[in-house]
């Protein structure tokens, strides 16, 4: 995948933002439907966003990070890696969701949660704004970020943005079909 830089940004800020509506929409629901699950080894409304929450946990510092150590200055066309674009398209959301096994440390199921999850899933999604911000000056191809589940491997940011962005986007898609499956 070959795009503009700043197409690329926009885009995901705009992903972002709409994660952050829908999101905000969970607040007005009781407790119970926010916890209330398809079956027992689905995860409820509160999960799935525990889930994005653990994961925010890892890549935001990571980004951060990355951006502020880093030199390099912002190219123009962003070129997406051959590992991060198949991770990337893996994440974004579909008609018929595909299930993928999560670890161990990022599976949220029996936790007890409340509202406050939703508030750390908006507050990580604001950090995710200013990050997206902060990109815009940054070297989307040159900069590295490591991945959750191993710090030698390591992805273009602008593949890391959309693996993360997409995956927020693919997990409010599920939240939002258990909102209307209820």
């Amino acid at each position: 995948m070959k795009i503009a830089s700043k197409e690329l940004l926009q885009d995901l800020v705009e992903r972002t933002r709409k994660n952050i509506n829908e999101a905000e929409k969970y607040n007005q629901l009781s407790i119970e439907k926010l916890n209330w699950r398809n079956t027992p080894e689905s995860w409820s409304i509160l999960e799935c966003l525990e889930h994005l929450n653990l994961y925010g946990d890892f890549y935001l510092p990571e980004i951060e990070n990355r951006m502020l150590t880093s030199k390099r200055k912002n190219a123009a066309v962003f070129k997406s890696g051959l590992m991060g674009n198949y991770f990337a398209k893996m994440m974004l959301p579909r008609e018929k969701l595909n299930t993928m096994k999560t670890f161990k440390d990022k599976d949220p199921i029996n936790s007890d949660l409340d509202k406050n999850c939703i508030d750390r899933f908006i507050a990580q999604q604001h950090k995710t704004l200013e990050l997206l911000d902060v990109a815009r000056s940054k070297d989307l191809n040159k900069i590295k970020t490591s991945i959750s589940i191993s710090k030698w491997i390591t992805l273009k940011l602008g593949d890391t943005y959309r693996i993360l962005i997409y995956h927020n986007q693919r997990h409010i898609a599920q939240c939002n079909k258990i909102v209307n499956s209820y």
